[in-house]
């Protein structure tokens, strides 16, 4: 177990660490090489300039899967806003392709399969920009169907199973999760007694808006790659006069300044400054299931978002998928994105930017080729990096 005071150099250590296990988990967790590359003269020359919108940010399918919204539906859509702004949403279609392309080559997928992943990314991009049907098989989809399926039928047991080991109301400290300071303690007890706070818990569907909130348990939670470093509790709480009927976990995250570019000064001025509502503020747009179970607030002077946890809230991983999964797989993720960035367009403005984004396609592959070009630039230097990493860090451990 890891005391606050030794936390940064432990979480520092752990973030180096997740970075050297796959070239895929060093793209994940080292998000500022990206914005780098994006402010090259080389991106420059190729990145179209679409229409100002909330993006992601940093928009890699780890980020993507099942989200629930508070009366219970489930959709797939964007699961982590830290970065998001009002900029170019083609940096959203790059940074999901460059992920993709990873993920093929930590998985041992083909070449060619992250070739035609390419392609689908563009074309499903595209339909969902245009409201249209993605044309993938059921077949193909069935491992994204088969994540739904479990999301559907998950309950509170799986997700306390999951991410405290247990389902009693206590948190084990150990390799996860770590004691607090006496002054965190205090900052969650007067947190929770907010009655914003106590909105937010329940305003789940099944939970009556007149229960009581009570804290049973809180530890920093070490969790994530590229946000290790940053201030991180979970909070076990009972809500109603049944505890054992409405137990939750709550995470507290910090928000603090995104490194994704801003289209433009105008844009960033339409951003609220407080990092806080600007990531609820783009979850709303982006992934509104998510983004209605958010909170903005201050916890020891910095900004941090609150979301109670859901057990259908799931990740996604390319792991195990057959070249047909893979690239049917492609096709529908990047019409979740392009579906959060369509709401947000009027007709005039979606028809121009689908337009704008297939400019300059091969008459042999469908992918445009500034996307294709922008993604085999950065996979060489994310693969550079990642093995520069690794050397630092053998030479570090030994």
């Amino acid at each position: 177990m890891v005391r606050p005071a030794g936390r940064q150099s432990a979480l520092m250590q752990r973030r180096r660490l997740k970075m050297a296990e796959s070239a895929h988990a060093y793209v994940r967790g080292n998000t500022i090489k990206f914005y780098e590359w994006l402010d090259s003269a080389s991106a420059a020359t190729l990145v179209p300039h679409g229409p100002p919108v909330w993006i992601c940010g940093d928009c890699h399918i780890g980020n993507l899967g099942p989200v629930a919204s508070a009366d219970g539906k489930i959709e797939i859509q964007i699961r982590d806003l830290d970065q998001t702004v009002i900029g170019n949403p083609a940096h959203d279609i790059i940074r999901l392709s460059l992920s993709l392309a990873m993920a093929a080559r930590s998985s041992d997928l083909p070449g060619v399969t992250t070739a035609l992943m390419i392609e689908q990314v563009i074309n499903g991009y595209k339909q969902a920009l245009l409201r249209k049907s993605a044309k993938v098989t059921e077949k193909e989809v069935a491992p994204v169907h088969l994540i739904m399926q479990q999301a559907v039928h998950r309950k509170w047991r799986h997700l306390a199973e999951e991410r405290i080991e247990d389902v009693r109301p206590q948190i084990p400290l150990g390799k996860r999760f770590w004691a607090l300071s006496a002054q965190e303690k205090r900052e969650i007890a007067r947190l929770f007694a907010q009655e914003d706070v106590r909105k937010l818990i329940t305003c789940l569907k099944a939970r009556d808006d007149k229960d009581k909130v009570e804290v049973f348990d809180a530890a920093y939670w070490m969790k994530g790659c590229s946000s290790l470093g940053r201030l991180r509790f979970a909070v076990l709480a009972g809500v109603g006069k049944h505890h054992s009927d409405g137990l939750c976990i709550v995470d507290i995250k910090e928000a603090t300044k995104p490194a994704a570019p801003t289209a433009g000064s105008k844009n960033r001025a339409a951003m609220p400054r407080n990092n806080a509502q600007r990531i609820v503020h783009g979850a709303k747009a982006l992934s509104p299931y998510l983004g209605d179970r958010m909170l903005a607030a201050q916890f020891l002077g910095h900004h941090v978002v609150l979301r109670e946890l859901m057990p259908q809230d799931l990740k996604f991983e390319m792991e195990g998928l057959t070249q047909a999964e893979a690239i049917a797989a492609a096709n529908l993720f990047a019409g979740v994105v392009g579906k959060a960035h369509a709401r947000q367009m009027d007709p005039k403005t979606r028809e121009a930017w689908a337009t704008e984004l297939t400019r300059a396609r091969s008459k042999t592959l469908n992918a445009p080729s500034w996307l294709w070009s922008s993604v085999v630039e950065l996979a060489a230097t994310h693969e550079a990096a990642y093995l520069q990493h690794c050397r630092q860090y053998a030479l570090e451990e030994a």
